[in-house]
């Protein structure tokens, strides 16, 4: 398994000949989804999600119906390559296969609607991966959790709650292009200190930089 970093919550997967791209949205490099078999996007907010990014690809683009609706509204052209997945459901994409998992966006503020938000557990070859989107699921049997340092709607604690309840043994930082370096040398050091303990890894990649050695 190859695992890049694209950008914010935007991640590329390779597996004996499959390539999958997730949630590259308006904060990830724009190239992001070429050459990709196929895209999965969690929810409908810009940063995840990315009409033009997605003009870079005629793979299909798996997601749920609210962000189909999205597509279908104010990129038509698109839509056309939809495929629509609801929470629980499974599926097989080339040599990985998929479960989505989740149903809401975590809250941002009590008074803001909530949008729905469905992650993607992948099957790489034997080795779990979650994406959760912007929500704190957890699930159980996760290998490698890309795991949201940095948003309007999450807190530090929450960040080093989530990853132990998740409990993968490898955690690499998503959702990270809304703070600063400093910031999140700070998050990154009350991670290493808080998973250690339980026998977990924590990185964060560069855009562009790939995971130096697959989950064991």
């Amino acid at each position: 398994m190859r695992l890049t970093k694209l950008g914010h919550a935007c991640v590329r997967l390779e597996h004996d000949g499959t390539t999958l791209v997730l949630d590259p949205g308006g904060f990830s490099e724009e190239d992001a989804a070429e050459g990709a078999d196929a895209v999965l996007v969690t929810h409908e907010h810009l940063d995840h999600l990315d009409a033009d990014r997605l003009r870079r690809t005629d793979a299909p683009v798996v997601t749920i119906e609210a962000v189909a609706a999205r597509l279908r509204e104010s990129a038509p052209d698109v839509a056309e390559r939809l495929r629509v997945v609801s929470p629980g459901e499974q599926l097989t994409l080339g040599a990985v296969g998929v479960r989505v998992v989740g149903e809401e966006h975590a809250v941002i503020h009590p008074e803001l609607p909530l949008p729905d938000n469905s992650g993607y557990l992948l099957d790489v070859g034997g080795t779990t991966v979650l994406h959760p989107g912007d929500a704190l699921t957890i699930v159980e049997g996760v290998d490698l959790l890309l795991l949201p340092v940095s948003a309007p709607w999450l807190k530090v604690s929450e960040c080093v709650d989530y990853a132990r309840a998740v409990g993968a043994p490898r955690n690499v930082a998503v959702h990270d292009a809304v703070y600063s370096e400093a910031g999140l040398g700070i998050v990154g050091g009350h991670l290493e200190r808080f998973l250690a303990p339980q026998e977990q890894d924590y990185v964060r990649l560069e855009p562009g930089a790939d995971l130096a050695s697959p989950p064991v």
